[in-house]
């Protein structure tokens, strides 16, 4: 690789740590660590979020897809999208003023405080299903990293691991929420150059080798120049449903997501940074589809041994060094945004959730500061350890972790925002069932019919609803007044 793509990655790896540094050195309440202390900008969190919101998947497993898939693969992104732009219209300001009104720092202590005499044991056990989950996601996105320099460099996936991981920790606890933000800010910029960059290059690397978009795509067979796959029937419905089920672990069940609405201070500024991720949205994801088809254009399948590794493989080849560099730290800033996010909340949930809230420490703010900075490098570390050790397995676990914390969640909030007889027991009955049911379905043949990422959320729905009449917060003999 390029002398120039190294400088490029390590001036961006710098700019990341100081970041963290110059947030380090501020006067930082646990309220700042947590949630930013109501003094982030909405365009700021707007960005955050949608880095965060994204991860490698945009960069290497859509565009892998895709670029497998052809055209039909446009519905995985077109369910993200509804995802996204609903989130925003329909949940960002719930989020917003309800956070104002219970003053709480995370999604979990959101939900407890609204069931008092539950409160300790919702805290315990969303804690615990987030740290689990969450715990292996990190592990994923540090392995993501490892082999994502080793692709580029040939740097040993160790040693590629460590160094990016230690420097995530490092921002991330020096800093907490403010310099996860910010970061993220900068690392959506450059997600959003790259995929303005990369389809104009292919596009113009097609011309220039007198392609046929249509005639490439048709030449690839399994229905890769049909928008529907050359699928119909039942078929079809099932990979509709599928692709588009993506849309229900965006409605509020992501605590790295749902934080940043919660941190927004007013109308106006929520105004701005709904703008601003929608128009991110559909750029960044236009760019993903056109990049991926053009792929297929300029690149027979079967000539990149990994096709997750096709943007990268594209990069080098079409763009100048200075350019792929970009490129490169636009990658990176994309697993690097969610990995960090991922962090914060594991320690969220350690710190405040857990140490503070349910056990009940009695501490001074800074000194809760200080121990959540000590939670979060020990987190991290576990993070590397279990990603140099147990790769493959947690890469089986990420597949149904968006069902385990996403769709589980989602239900829970979309029941609480909208629907006044749920009950604490009903919370409790959700993220039990949707814990169990996530991992059940995901290793069940039943996966191959119907995506985990859409079972558990009607389940969990079914279950919250169904419990929530038989044991109502005001009625303890709620289940023996139905049935008389």
């Amino acid at each position: 690789m390029h002398t120039i793509v190294y400088v490029e990655i390590f001036i961006y790896l710098l700019a990341m740590l100081g970041v963290g540094i110059y947030f380090s050195k501020k006067d930082l309440s646990h309220n700042d660590y947590f949630l930013g202390g109501n003094k982030l900008p909405g365009w700021a969190l707007a960005f955050s979020e949608r880095a965060t919101g994204e991860s490698a998947y945009m960069f290497l497993g859509a565009i892998g897809f895709i670029y497998v898939a052809g055209l039909s693969g446009i519905w995985i992104l077109s369910g993200m999208l509804l995802g996204v732009v609903a989130s925003w219209l329909f949940l960002s300001k719930r989020f917003m003023t309800e956070q104002q009104k219970y003053k709480v720092n995370s999604l979990t202590d959101y939900i407890a405080v609204k069931f008092p005499k539950h409160a300790d044991i919702i805290r315990w056990l969303a804690s615990a299903v987030m740290v689990l989950f969450f715990v292996c996601y990190l592990a994923a996105q540090f392995s993501g990293m490892g082999k994502t320099i080793y692709s580029f460099s040939g740097l040993n996936i160790t040693w590629g691991t460590i160094i990016i991981g230690a420097i995530i920790i490092a921002y991330s606890c020096m800093g907490g929420f403010m310099s996860v933000v910010w970061t993220d800010t900068i690392q959506s910029f450059l997600m959003l150059i790259s995929f303005v960059i990369v389809p104009i290059a292919a596009y113009m690397e097609i011309q220039h080798q007198g392609l046929s978009i249509s005639t490439e795509l048709a030449q690839m067979g399994n229905g890769a120049d049909s928008w529907v796959g050359g699928l119909n029937g039942l078929a079809l419905g099932a990979m509709l449903f599928t692709n588009l089920s993506w849309f229900f672990g965006w409605l509020g069940g992501q605590p790295q997501l749902s934080s940043r609405f919660m941190a927004i201070t007013t109308e106006k500024e929520r105004i701005t940074g709904r703008n601003m991720a929608i128009i991110w949205t559909l750029i960044v994801y236009v760019g993903a589809f056109l990049s991926a088809i053009f792929a297929s254009t300029l690149y027979k399948q079967g000539s990149i041994e990994d096709p997750e590794m096709i943007l990268p493989h594209m990069v080098f080849e079409i763009l100048p060094p200075w350019v792929a560099g970009i490129i490169v730290a636009g990658i990176l800033a994309a697993i690097m945004s969610t990995a960090s996010s991922q962090l914060l909340v594991i320690t969220t949930s350690i710190s405040e959730d857990i140490i503070h809230k349910t056990l009940r420490w009695n501490i001074s703010s800074k000194k809760l500061v200080h121990l959540s900075r000590l939670v979060a490098v020990i987190s991290g570390i576990v993070g590397i350890i279990i990603s140099l050790k147990s790769g493959s397995v947690i890469y089986s676990l990420v597949s149904f972790a968006w069902a385990g914390i996403g769709n589980t969640f989602s239900v829970v909030i979309l029941l609480i925002f909208f629907w006044k007889r749920v009950s604490g027991i009903g919370v409790i009955a959700t993220i039990i069932v949707g814990f169990i049911s996530a991992i059940a379905w995901s290793l069940s043949p039943m996966e191959a019919v119907v995506s985990a990422k859409a079972a558990t959320f009607f389940i969990c729905l079914i279950v919250g609803v169904v419990v929530s009449l038989v044991c109502p917060d005001k009625n303890e003999n709620g289940l023996k007044d139905i049935l008389k």
